[in-house]
Protein backbone atom coordinates (compact mmCIF):
# COMPACT_ATOMS: atom_id res chain seq x y z
CA UNK A 1 0.00 0.00 0.00
CA UNK A 2 1.43 3.38 -0.94
CA UNK A 3 1.59 6.40 1.36
CA UNK A 4 -1.54 8.11 0.01
CA UNK A 5 -3.72 4.99 0.09
CA UNK A 6 -2.64 4.44 3.69
CA UNK A 7 -3.51 8.06 4.50
CA UNK A 8 -6.98 7.65 2.99
CA UNK A 9 -7.60 4.52 5.06
CA UNK A 10 -6.47 6.36 8.17
CA UNK A 11 -8.86 9.20 7.39
CA UNK A 12 -11.84 6.88 7.03
CA UNK A 13 -11.10 5.08 10.28
CA UNK A 14 -10.52 8.39 12.07
CA UNK A 15 -13.82 9.75 10.73
CA UNK A 16 -15.68 6.81 12.34
CA UNK A 17 -13.87 7.48 15.63
CA UNK A 18 -14.97 11.13 15.60
CA UNK A 19 -18.58 10.04 15.15
CA UNK A 20 -18.16 7.82 18.20
CA UNK A 21 -16.86 10.83 20.16
CA UNK A 22 -20.05 12.69 19.30
CA UNK A 23 -21.83 9.88 21.17
CA UNK A 24 -19.80 10.55 24.33
CA UNK A 25 -21.55 12.01 27.41
CA UNK A 26 -20.34 15.48 26.38
CA UNK A 27 -20.70 15.23 22.60
CA UNK A 28 -18.09 16.97 20.45
CA UNK A 29 -17.46 19.66 17.84
CA UNK A 30 -18.44 17.27 15.08
CA UNK A 31 -18.80 19.55 12.04
CA UNK A 32 -15.38 21.19 12.24
CA UNK A 33 -13.69 17.95 13.25
CA UNK A 34 -14.99 16.18 10.16
CA UNK A 35 -14.14 19.10 7.87
CA UNK A 36 -10.54 19.33 9.07
CA UNK A 37 -9.80 15.63 9.34
CA UNK A 38 -8.38 15.08 5.84
CA UNK A 39 -6.17 18.15 6.30
CA UNK A 40 -4.75 16.72 9.53
CA UNK A 41 -4.12 13.32 7.94
CA UNK A 42 -2.25 15.01 5.08
CA UNK A 43 -0.28 17.20 7.51
CA UNK A 44 0.87 14.24 9.56
CA UNK A 45 1.74 12.35 6.38
CA UNK A 46 4.09 15.24 5.59
CA UNK A 47 5.47 15.44 9.14
CA UNK A 48 6.19 11.71 9.39
CA UNK A 49 8.85 11.92 6.69
CA UNK A 50 10.35 15.30 7.60
CA UNK A 51 12.20 15.71 10.92
CA UNK A 52 11.38 18.84 12.87
CA UNK A 53 8.02 19.55 11.22
CA UNK A 54 5.43 20.36 13.89
CA UNK A 55 1.70 20.07 13.20
CA UNK A 56 -0.41 22.50 15.23
CA UNK A 57 -4.20 22.40 15.34
CA UNK A 58 -4.93 26.04 16.10
CA UNK A 59 -8.71 25.54 15.78
CA UNK A 60 -8.50 23.53 18.98
CA UNK A 61 -12.22 22.84 19.27
CA UNK A 62 -11.65 20.18 16.57
CA UNK A 63 -9.65 18.14 19.08
CA UNK A 64 -11.76 15.05 18.37
CA UNK A 65 -10.26 14.91 14.88
CA UNK A 66 -6.75 15.44 16.24
CA UNK A 67 -7.07 12.59 18.74
CA UNK A 68 -8.50 10.27 16.09
CA UNK A 69 -5.67 11.06 13.68
CA UNK A 70 -2.99 10.71 16.37
CA UNK A 71 -4.40 7.26 17.09
CA UNK A 72 -4.22 6.31 13.42
CA UNK A 73 -0.64 7.56 13.09
CA UNK A 74 0.49 5.69 16.20
CA UNK A 75 1.09 8.48 18.72
CA UNK A 76 -1.91 7.30 20.76
CA UNK A 77 -2.03 3.55 21.26
CA UNK A 78 -5.67 3.12 22.29
CA UNK A 79 -8.80 4.32 20.53
CA UNK A 80 -9.54 7.64 22.28
CA UNK A 81 -13.28 7.54 21.55
CA UNK A 82 -14.39 5.47 24.61
CA UNK A 83 -12.55 7.87 26.94
CA UNK A 84 -13.31 11.14 25.16
CA UNK A 85 -14.97 13.88 27.23
CA UNK A 86 -15.13 11.81 30.40
CA UNK A 87 -14.09 13.11 33.83
CA UNK A 88 -10.45 12.47 34.64
CA UNK A 89 -9.52 11.50 31.10
CA UNK A 90 -6.94 13.40 29.00
CA UNK A 91 -9.13 13.53 25.87
CA UNK A 92 -10.73 16.88 26.56
CA UNK A 93 -12.69 19.10 24.18
CA UNK A 94 -9.55 21.08 23.32
CA UNK A 95 -6.08 19.55 22.79
CA UNK A 96 -4.33 18.68 26.03
CA UNK A 97 -0.54 18.23 26.33
CA UNK A 98 -1.32 15.21 28.50
CA UNK A 99 -2.11 13.43 25.23
CA UNK A 100 0.89 11.87 23.41
CA UNK A 101 1.67 13.87 20.30
CA UNK A 102 0.24 17.15 21.64
CA UNK A 103 3.04 19.53 22.56
CA UNK A 104 1.04 22.75 22.97
CA UNK A 105 -2.55 23.21 24.20
CA UNK A 106 -4.80 25.17 21.86
CA UNK A 107 -8.35 26.37 22.13
CA UNK A 108 -8.18 30.13 22.53
CA UNK A 109 -8.38 30.86 18.82
CA UNK A 110 -5.29 32.30 17.17
CA UNK A 111 -2.83 31.08 19.78
CA UNK A 112 -1.87 27.93 17.90
CA UNK A 113 -0.86 29.95 14.86
CA UNK A 114 1.40 32.14 17.00
CA UNK A 115 3.01 29.04 18.49
CA UNK A 116 3.56 27.54 15.05
CA UNK A 117 5.24 30.73 13.83
CA UNK A 118 7.51 30.64 16.87
CA UNK A 119 8.36 27.00 16.20
CA UNK A 120 9.27 27.76 12.59
CA UNK A 121 11.44 30.68 13.68
CA UNK A 122 13.17 28.51 16.28
CA UNK A 123 14.16 26.00 13.59
CA UNK A 124 15.90 28.78 11.71
CA UNK A 125 17.62 30.26 14.76
CA UNK A 126 18.86 26.84 15.86
CA UNK A 127 19.99 25.96 12.36
CA UNK A 128 17.89 22.79 12.47
CA UNK A 129 15.62 21.32 9.79
CA UNK A 130 11.87 21.40 9.99
CA UNK A 131 9.11 23.95 10.24
CA UNK A 132 5.46 24.08 11.15
CA UNK A 133 2.07 23.35 9.64
CA UNK A 134 -0.62 25.39 11.40
CA UNK A 135 -4.25 24.44 10.83
CA UNK A 136 -6.69 27.28 11.43
CA UNK A 137 -10.39 27.76 10.77
CA UNK A 138 -11.96 30.35 8.50
CA UNK A 139 -13.96 31.61 11.47
CA UNK A 140 -10.71 31.78 13.44
CA UNK A 141 -9.37 34.21 10.85
CA UNK A 142 -11.57 36.83 12.54
CA UNK A 143 -9.23 36.82 15.54
CA UNK A 144 -6.87 39.77 15.91
CA UNK A 145 -4.03 37.53 17.07
CA UNK A 146 -4.06 35.81 13.68
CA UNK A 147 -3.24 39.05 11.91
CA UNK A 148 -0.70 40.13 14.53
CA UNK A 149 1.08 36.82 13.93
CA UNK A 150 1.01 37.26 10.16
CA UNK A 151 2.57 40.69 10.65
CA UNK A 152 5.41 39.17 12.69
CA UNK A 153 5.92 36.44 10.10
CA UNK A 154 6.32 39.14 7.47
CA UNK A 155 8.52 41.40 9.62
CA UNK A 156 10.85 38.58 10.69
CA UNK A 157 10.74 36.86 7.29
CA UNK A 158 9.80 33.58 8.92
CA UNK A 159 9.99 30.77 6.42
CA UNK A 160 9.23 27.13 7.07
CA UNK A 161 5.63 27.92 7.93
CA UNK A 162 2.54 26.58 6.20
CA UNK A 163 -0.79 28.00 7.33
CA UNK A 164 -3.75 25.86 6.27
CA UNK A 165 -7.17 27.50 6.49
CA UNK A 166 -10.05 25.04 6.88
CA UNK A 167 -12.57 26.93 4.75
CA UNK A 168 -15.77 25.13 5.76
CA UNK A 169 -17.87 28.30 5.80
CA UNK A 170 -19.23 27.81 9.32
CA UNK A 171 -18.51 28.90 12.86
CA UNK A 172 -20.10 28.62 16.29
CA UNK A 173 -23.03 30.96 15.67
CA UNK A 174 -23.78 30.28 12.01
CA UNK A 175 -22.09 30.93 8.68
CA UNK A 176 -18.91 32.99 8.32
CA UNK A 177 -20.42 34.87 5.36
CA UNK A 178 -23.28 36.08 7.58
CA UNK A 179 -21.20 36.99 10.63
CA UNK A 180 -17.89 38.46 9.45
CA UNK A 181 -17.06 37.56 5.84
CA UNK A 182 -13.43 36.88 4.98
CA UNK A 183 -13.47 38.94 1.79
CA UNK A 184 -10.40 38.97 -0.47
CA UNK A 185 -8.63 36.47 1.80
CA UNK A 186 -6.12 35.30 -0.85
CA UNK A 187 -5.09 38.90 -1.57
CA UNK A 188 -4.86 39.72 2.14
CA UNK A 189 -2.58 36.78 2.83
CA UNK A 190 -0.45 37.58 -0.21
CA UNK A 191 -0.04 41.13 1.10
CA UNK A 192 1.62 39.63 4.19
CA UNK A 193 4.19 37.90 2.00
CA UNK A 194 2.57 34.47 1.82
CA UNK A 195 2.51 32.30 -1.26
CA UNK A 196 -1.19 31.45 -1.54
CA UNK A 197 -2.57 28.16 -2.84
CA UNK A 198 -6.23 27.19 -3.09
CA UNK A 199 -6.97 23.48 -2.80
CA UNK A 200 -9.63 20.85 -2.20
CA UNK A 201 -9.45 20.24 1.53
CA UNK A 202 -10.55 16.63 1.12
CA UNK A 203 -7.98 15.68 -1.55
CA UNK A 204 -5.33 14.12 0.67
CA UNK A 205 -2.89 13.50 -2.17
CA UNK A 206 -2.98 17.15 -3.32
CA UNK A 207 -2.80 18.42 0.25
CA UNK A 208 0.23 16.28 1.10
CA UNK A 209 2.00 17.78 -1.92
CA UNK A 210 1.30 21.43 -1.05
CA UNK A 211 1.56 21.42 2.75
CA UNK A 212 5.31 20.89 2.86
CA UNK A 213 6.91 23.94 4.59
CA UNK A 214 9.29 25.82 2.29
CA UNK A 215 11.65 28.79 2.50
CA UNK A 216 8.82 31.28 2.07
CA UNK A 217 5.69 31.25 4.24
CA UNK A 218 2.79 29.52 2.54
CA UNK A 219 -0.99 29.78 2.99
CA UNK A 220 -3.21 26.97 1.75
CA UNK A 221 -6.91 27.82 1.53
CA UNK A 222 -8.48 24.39 1.78
CA UNK A 223 -12.13 24.27 0.72
CA UNK A 224 -13.94 21.76 2.93
CA UNK A 225 -17.44 20.62 3.87
CA UNK A 226 -18.55 21.05 7.46
CA UNK A 227 -19.64 17.65 8.77
CA UNK A 228 -17.89 15.88 5.84
CA UNK A 229 -18.71 12.20 5.49
CA UNK A 230 -22.01 12.08 7.37
CA UNK A 231 -24.92 12.85 5.01
CA UNK A 232 -27.09 14.12 7.88
CA UNK A 233 -24.54 16.79 8.86
CA UNK A 234 -22.73 17.81 5.67
CA UNK A 235 -22.75 21.55 5.01
CA UNK A 236 -24.92 22.37 8.01
CA UNK A 237 -23.91 25.07 10.51
CA UNK A 238 -25.94 23.15 13.11
CA UNK A 239 -23.30 20.39 12.99
CA UNK A 240 -20.84 22.65 14.83
CA UNK A 241 -21.45 20.87 18.12
CA UNK A 242 -23.32 17.59 18.22
CA UNK A 243 -24.31 15.11 20.91
CA UNK A 244 -25.88 11.87 19.69
CA UNK A 245 -26.78 8.44 21.04
CA UNK A 246 -24.61 5.37 20.47
CA UNK A 247 -27.39 3.99 18.28
CA UNK A 248 -27.32 7.12 16.09
CA UNK A 249 -23.52 6.90 15.89
CA UNK A 250 -23.84 3.33 14.61
CA UNK A 251 -26.30 4.51 11.94
CA UNK A 252 -24.05 7.35 10.83
CA UNK A 253 -20.95 5.13 10.66
CA UNK A 254 -22.83 2.74 8.42
CA UNK A 255 -23.26 5.46 5.78
CA UNK A 256 -19.90 7.24 6.09
CA UNK A 257 -18.54 8.46 2.77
Amino acid sequence: MNEIDLARERAQRARASVVDMAASPAGCHLGGSLSVLDILVAAYTVAESRPGVEVVLSKGHAAAALYAVLHQTGSIEEDPAPRYGRAGEPYTGHPSPKVPGVRFPTGSLGHGLAYAAGWALSRRLLGEPGGAIAVVGDGEMQEGLVWETLQIVQAKRIGGLTVVVDVNGGQNDGYVADISPMTDLPARLAAFGFDVIEADGHDIEKLAAVLVPEDRPKAVLAATVKGKGVPATEGKASSHYVKISPARAKQWKAVLR
